[in-house]
């Protein structure tokens, strides 16, 4: 498993990232941890040209509170989220997602942006950020925009990142009132990935019911989608045994899933159902 020839770059800042990007943004591509492209190009599934490593622009790489939102830069390691204090304390659902990701060595290497921006439809953080309402942002040549996590999936290893972008920073509303995280995965035995994998953000009312819920499913179709069945079953009601079980039969409503040699795609449903319950009572546990 030998990589196709390739030209190598290291900026030091983001603009001039961007300006190699410019030269020819087909045939190149960004490394950040490089723990999804490096085995692409090794199996020739990836072939750029050129690689531009941002993994080396300290400005990237941050974790903020910031008003009322958290701002995380996309060069953040898995493990530097696993182990923020700061997320620990208000948005409990990263710091879990991150701790569940491959092994030590990807956590330590591997970025959220990187795997934000591969899409991988067995990617965790995914999951995550539709959980969160996540907003993208995204720089070029002489632009910057902002694009929702429902918009920024579009499917298999797509995304809308545009030749010569790159995903700079995740932005992420602070949770406010009484709400509650988790986030559960079957992971593949072999290689981590999510067989499944359930991220569950409720906002619970004085009374302890639901008064929102947003919930984000990995693992199961060719990207991670919202479980909106399952999000309105929730919403407006006590979280009892009988609600979370009905709710969590819809965690794969509308989903075409995949089938593999692992699981088929039967299984996957199954496996997301009761995954889906689980995540919710785990998540109600820590009200």
């Amino acid at each position: 498993m030998i990589p196709a020839q390739f030209d190598y770059q290291v900026p030091q800042s983001l603009e001039e990232a961007i300006r190699l990007l410019a030269q020819d943004p087909d045939s190149i591509k960004v490394l950040a941890g490089g723990h999804s492209l490096i085995p692409a190009m090794k199996l020739r599934l990836a072939q750029p040209q050129l690689l531009v490593d941002i993994g080396r622009i300290k400005s990237l790489s941050y974790i903020k509170e910031e008003g009322d939102q958290i701002l995380i830069g996309a060069t953040t390691t898995h493990y530097e989220l696993e182990s923020s204090e700061l997320l620990k304390s208000i948005c409990p659902l990263l710091p879990a997602c991150a701790k569940s990701i491959g092994d030590v060595q990807v956590r330590n290497k591997g970025t959220i942006g990187g795997s934000l921006a591969h899409s991988d439809p067995a990617g965790d953080w995914p999951a995550a950020a539709l959980a969160l309402n996540a907003e993208m942002v995204i720089v070029g040549p002489g632009l910057e925009r902002v694009v929702k996590a429902a918009d920024f999936f579009v499917d298999l290893l797509t995304t809308d990142l545009k030749p010569g972008e790159i995903l700079r920073e995740i932005r992420i509303k602070k949770p406010t009132g009484r709400f509650c995280h988790a986030y559960q995965k079957v992971p593949h035995p072999a290689s981590g990935f999510a067989v499944v994998g359930v991220a569950v953000n409720l906002v619970l009312n004085g009374a302890g019911d639901c008064e929102a819920a947003t919930i984000g499913i990995t693992g199961v179709g060719t990207k991670a989608y919202r479980a909106n069945g399952v999000e309105t079953a929730l919403t407006g009601r006590a979280l009892d045994a009988a609600t979370i079980e009905v709710a969590a039969e819809h965690a794969c409503d509308g989903v075409d899933a995949n089938s593999d040699l692992y699981a088929s795609s039967e299984y996957r449903c199954q496996l997301a159902r009761v995954h889906t319950r689980r995540a919710i009572e785990a998540a109600v546990a820590t009200r």
